[in-house]
């Protein structure tokens, strides 16, 4: 199992399992499948509304090749924008594509990505640029990765654990720290985060300086009985539950 480990911007040490090669390839795969569908059901529709309306037959087959091209070319970046680093390849494997910095990537970033596929997935080296780039990395990256300052890392570790971040709570739980309203997801995700990789890896050091990060962040001292690993816990939890009720309000 190959991890990286990524500083971010908040100087906490996160440890993400990287996205294998046969993920990639597979989620590739199931994207490209994609577009064999797409393709198929424009000629059949296109075939149906020239008989239909009388159309030439040239005038739908361009149009057909001019959607698929347009859809080809840029499927990834817009997926990728708009789904947070993830295609429909990318979300059914459980991979996405994250900032080194451990962040979501900046527009920048992902244009980078999507500009260098073209180097990566040369039709006529059957995309061995990119396999070959993802393959010798240490962090797993293609040319276009690397280039960009990202990389892909599995969203679900292997080790099975209940996800804690968001877990709803009953309608009459009360907050403890009623200050976790001034997080942002953001910040509930590496907190999660921290957590996640204290499971894994047992590395107790995580946990005591994301703790102290919110603690000061917050301004809050929690009681004397709760230790940080509970602190953090309950901070997701009155976080999810002070998030949900305002938005059932």
């Amino acid at each position: 199992m190959q991890t990286i480990r990524i500083t971010t911007t908040q100087n906490i040490d996160i440890d993400y399992e990287v996205a294998g090669l046969g993920e990639r390839i597979v989620a590739y795969i199931i994207d490209m499948a994609m577009f064999g569908v797409i393709i198929i059901a424009t000629i059949i529709i296109a075939e149906a509304t020239t008989k239909f309306r009388g159309g030439t037959e040239s005038f739908w087959l361009g149009l057909i090749i001019i959607i698929y091209a347009v859809l080809y070319v840029f499927y990834d970046l817009i997926c990728e924008l708009a789904m947070n680093g993830q295609s429909v390849g990318k979300k059914i494997m459980k991979i996405k594509v994250i900032s080194l910095d451990g962040a979501r990537p900046r527009l920048g970033q992902y244009l980078l990505r999507w500009l260098f596929r073209i180097i990566d997935f040369l039709p006529g080296t059957l995309n061995l640029c990119g396999l070959i780039c993802v393959a010798v990395s240490d962090k797993s990256q293609r040319l276009g990765d690397m280039v960009a300052g990202t990389t892909l890392i599995r969203t679900v570790p292997r080790t099975k654990m209940q996800n804690i971040a968001f877990k709803p709570e009953g309608d009459n739980y009360q907050p403890v720290f009623t200050e976790a309203a001034q997080l942002s997801e953001q910040d509930i995700e590496l907190i999660n985060e921290v957590i996640n990789n204290y499971v894994k890896s047992g590395n107790s050091m995580l946990v005591y300086n994301m703790a102290q990060r919110i603690k000061d962040l917050l301004n809050v001292t929690p009681p004397a009985e709760m230790n940080n690993m509970l602190f953090l816990q309950t901070i997701i939890k009155d976080y999810s539950h002070i998030i949900a009720q305002a938005d059932v309000l």
